[in-house]
């Protein structure tokens, strides 16, 4: 078995006994990413020398005793919107083809401060707007969308390139990819994690985290990322959070969600089915299941799209002023509507969320999660990226995705995607549990119990390699 390969506990074991080096591990990696990026296309770029001195200063490190931690030495993907010192970050945007930052973003940084190696950075919807990352193909097949926007950062785990990779999430986007690609997702809480040097699509509603192939490195690499950071006024000065204690605890009096509405309508019928057996699954391990009714439901779309107009146009004032021409035609124009969204509107929206987040945590009186499929149906063709559903409508895959996500992003909680199980076609299908705030570590309990019960979890996908399609 090749290194890539391994688990991320595995790997790093070895590397702390000095079993095996950091130099070795990011060498399988790169094998690994130039075997598949002929396929998938995940990365924009590939920082090989980077790493390669990076990972020699990790074995040196260890060597003399001053080994960081289980990320020490693990190669790491980061998606286009975060910075990067001395390495671009275009936002998969011709508008910031010669940036080149001299820092790296707060959640880079820390990432580093634990020793990890950056391998390079991967492709993203333009700046996060949109839900299926055009530039790169899906590794379970790559004649479909990997999701988006972090659609780069999810087939590089999915493939196996990478154990974590850095994802943000406004109306889904950690949670997409990783549904659609297999691997794990986490959304925290917003202000959990910093999002200094992180371009921005919705400032109120823009959350930083990661995408890895199991639920246990989704903690570990969410801690490390985790904490105040005075450049980023949205985080909670909370103590650094210890997310693997008590994670195999199991489930046995948790209160299950399940909704009745709003996660139920236009839901292909085998993703739906996938939702209903995790829920028994998870009742089978003595969980309690309680249905539930989303509350405003009528009112979480308005909202998410109220405020994310209007921010994202904010942010792209200047860039529209003075070379438009640069953004994709499909940016563009969503920026263009955002502009002429009335100020009254956005008011309304920022009410309307207030409300929103005060009727779930009336929900969440009466449970601990929700659990919801995470998007409603599997990967769309990259050639026609569409829903049709029976009773003749037409969706788009970018409104179908965020439909489900949502209502994470406009309330603010945590959110983990897990993969349960695989379509008849073999293509993954995800769920979603939906925590109280600053409760990461409850949701991950929930979903280390599924991916205990389950051998869905960490599976690689067989990526066509170069010369064998």
């Amino acid at each position: 078995m090749e290194l890539y390969e391994l688990p991320l506990a595995e790997v790093s074991e070895k590397i702390r006994t000095r079993e095996i080096s950091p130099v070795e591990v990011v060498n399988s990696a790169l094998v690994r990413l130039k075997e598949v990026e002929p396929a998938i296309t995940a990365f924009v770029t590939v920082t090989e020398e980077i790493a390669r001195a990076q990972a020699a200063k990790a074995e040196s490190e260890i060597g003399a005793g001053d080994y960081r931690g289980p990320l020490h030495g693990i190669p790491l993907g980061v998606k286009d919107l975060y910075d990067t010192a001395g390495v671009p970050t275009t936002s998969s945007s011709k508008q910031r083809a010669d940036n080149v930052p001299s820092t790296d973003s707060a959640s880079v940084a820390r990432l580093h401060e634990a020793g990890m190696v950056l391998i390079g950075k991967t492709e993203t919807h333009e700046f996060a707007y949109g839900a299926t990352t055009p530039t790169t193909g899906n590794p379970w097949d790559p004649d479909r969308v990997p999701g988006g926007s972090s659609g780069g950062s999810g087939a590089a785990v999915g493939a196996g390139v990478v154990h974590v990779a850095l994802g943000s999430d406004t109306g889904g986007s950690i949670r997409i990819p990783a549904g659609v690609c297999g691997t794990v997702g986490l959304k925290p809480t917003y202000g959990r994690a910093s999002r200094a040097g992180v371009a921005s699509l919705s400032w109120s509603l823009d959350h930083v985290g990661p995408l890895t192939r199991n639920v246990t490195d989704a903690g570990i690499a969410m801690a490390a990322m985790s904490g105040y950071d005075r450049r980023d006024p949205a985080t909670v000065d909370l103590p650094a959070p210890d997310f693997l204690t008590g994670i195999d605890a199991g489930v046995a009096g948790k209160k299950i969600g399940i909704p009745t509405n709003y996660f139920t309508y236009h839901v292909e019928p085998e993703t739906l089915d996938v939702a209903k057996r995790t829920a028994l699954l998870l009742e089978g391990l003595g969980a309690q299941l309680v249905e539930v009714e989303i509350p405003l439901a009528e009112y979480l779309l308005p909202t998410e799209w109220g405020l994310l107009s209007a921010e994202a146009s904010a942010y792209h004032m200047g860039a529209m002023r003075e070379s438009p021409e640069l953004f994709t035609d499909e940016v563009r124009t969503l920026i263009e509507a955002g502009e002429a969204q009335l100020a009254t509107d956005y008011i309304n929206a920022l009410r309307l969320r207030t409300r929103i987040q005060e009727a779930w945590r009336d929900m969440y009186d009466g449970i601990d999660v929700l659990l919801a499929p995470t998007v409603p149906g599997v990967a769309a063709l990259r050639e026609d990226p569409h829903f049709r559903w029976d009773d003749g409508v037409v969706e788009g895959a970018t409104s179908a995705y965020s439909r489900m996500c949502a209502p994470a992003n406009v309330t603010g909680l945590p959110a983990l995607q897990v993969p349960a199980a695989f379509s008849a076609a073999g293509l993954p299908i995800g769920v979603q549990i939906i925590g109280k705030p600053f409760c990461e570590a409850e949701i991950l309990q929930v979903g280390y119990a599924l991916e205990q019960a389950t051998e869905v979890v960490g599976r690689i996908a067989p990526v066509p390699i170069a010369g064998a399609r």
